[in-house]
């Protein structure tokens, strides 16, 4: 490797070939402590407690302090309180809201999310989200009386979000960290919206959205266990995507590399390396077949987010009242909920906050180009935050990057014997204790950001 001066920058160039050796990623004791700290007996006790609401329909009652959504709303903000203390203050309780009508809210209905929100050391504008919902229902959407415990729909997710509150808030991260119990999913995906505009009134560059939806169960309604994996969706395409962009990328590529589906990537490496034989599957789509979640109110915000849900889902517990029919017992109840799986799911979400939050900003303003040449030019704005960038490449068919090589916060590099037509290329920010941030893909389909193009010199 030699460098090249390059007007105010420096031009790094690799000699890349296959068989050089790969950097391996930095080892942090951190990330190994923060999944220790997980405890499934904490979770049980937070999904018992929401179960005894009764139900939480977004439409139920909001007075009583022992049966409905604001009973358990005003029961989760106070535990947030409680971790605050605990940890000297570090947690601010909001809880923003919204008043909705529509198909599912035929009168006007406040809607109300509990936000725990851990500011940054340096760099609090940027925020890394963990989202589930509260709310429950029944068969019929509309039954606001009967009891629905929706203890894994998704009482689950919200003891996934409180668990990661209670270990993270003891560690401090340059970014904010915001862990947000959501009203009104059932509904219409209210409570995303709610989420998605306080974070834009806020000004929150939002990182990723981890919402955690349906993640406690490990056994299907097809009686198979799934107790060593995840799913996490991911959207290929951005939900902000312009006709322009959409256009370049339909030419260059870039159908699977959205930020989200970076998320997703960055996640399953992190499950390989700190969780053992509890790993992700990556599922290319923004969610279920014909089903959603909170996260696409957020990927509408031009957020990056994926969703958290269990491997193998029961149906016969999902949107059900509780009955027992032809020997099967229907209706989510607590007994449906893998504590143990449910710890591992949090051990996830907990450490890819963590690394998230710790690593520098993704990169911004990535580019490539190559044409009519051997070689491949990487260009990028240099993070403030980052010590070096590692510039990545695949081939266009792998899911993941699999290819390397360490490169100085210089702003650009030259991949020599890589030809810019075989390979899918990327820029990560690495800070001087080794965080790493996601992969950022070139070009409008890749960025984290709606960007300006950078300011040229006359």
């Amino acid at each position: 490797m030699r460098r090249l001066p390059f007007l105010a920058a420096v031009t790094l160039t690799l000699v890349a070939t296959s068989v050089q050796a790969q950097p391996q990623p930095t080892e942090h004791a951190l990330l190994h402590q923060i999944a220790a700290e997980v405890s499934a007996e904490r979770q049980h006790a937070i999904i018992a407690k929401l179960v005894s609401f009764g139900t939480r329909h977004t439409l139920s009652d909001t007075k009583s302090d022992t049966r409905g959504i604001g009973a358990a709303r005003r029961w989760v903000a106070g535990q947030f309180a409680a971790m605050s203390k605990d940890c000297g203050g570090c947690l601010t309780v909001e809880t923003p809201s919204q008043v909705f009508t529509g198909r599912r809210i035929p009168q006007p209905t406040e809607v109300m999310d509990v936000l725990a929100i851990q500011r940054g050391t340096t760099d609090p504008d940027r925020v890394i989200v963990i989202s589930g919902h509260l709310d429950s229902r029944v068969t019929d959407v509309m039954n606001v009386t009967a009891d629905a415990p929706g203890a894994n729909d998704d009482a689950s997710g919200v003891a996934a979000v409180m668990e990661a509150a209670r270990v993270l808030s003891r560690h401090r991260f340059p970014a904010t960290l915001v862990f947000a119990a959501l009203s009104g999913e059932e509904q219409g995906l209210y409570g995303g919206k709610v989420l998605a505009d306080y974070a834009k009134a806020k000004g929150w560059r939002v990182e990723a959205d981890l919402n955690n939806d349906i993640v406690g169960n490990s056994e299907g309604g097809n009686g198979v266990r799934e107790t060593t994996r995840v799913r996490v969706f991911s959207e290929g395409t951005k939900t902000v995507e312009t006709p322009a962009e959409a256009a370049k990328r339909r030419y260059n590529g870039g159908e699977v590399d959205s930020p989200s589906r970076q998320l997703a990537r960055f996640m399953d490496g992190l499950a390989d390396r700190y969780l053992g034989n509890f790993k992700v599957t990556m599922v290319y789509r923004t969610d279920r077949f014909s089903r959603g979640g909170d996260q696409v109110e957020m990927l509408k915000a031009g957020f990056p987010s994926v969703r958290v849900t269990e491997a193998n889902e029961n149906y016969t517990r999902q949107h059900q009242d509780l009955r027992t029919e032809g020997g099967i017992q229907y209706g989510d109840v607590i007994e449906g909920v893998d504590f143990a799986y449910l710890a591992n799911v949090t051990r996830l979400d907990a450490i890819s906050m963590a690394a998230l939050a710790a690593a520098p900003a993704p990169p911004t303003h990535v580019e490539i180009a190559g044409a009519l040449s051997a070689d491949t030019t990487v260009s990028w704005a240099p993070a403030a935050d980052a010590a070096r960038h590692r510039v990545w490449w695949r081939s266009t068919t792998d899911p993941q990057w699999r290819y390397s090589r360490e490169a100085p916060s210089a702003g650009k590099a030259v991949l020599r014997d890589v030809n810019i037509d075989d390979w899918f290329f990327g820029v990560s920010a690495v800070s001087a204790d080794g965080w790493e941030s996601p992969v950022v893909f070139p070009g409008g389909p890749g960025s984290w950001t709606h960007e300006e193009p950078p300011a040229t010199a006359p």
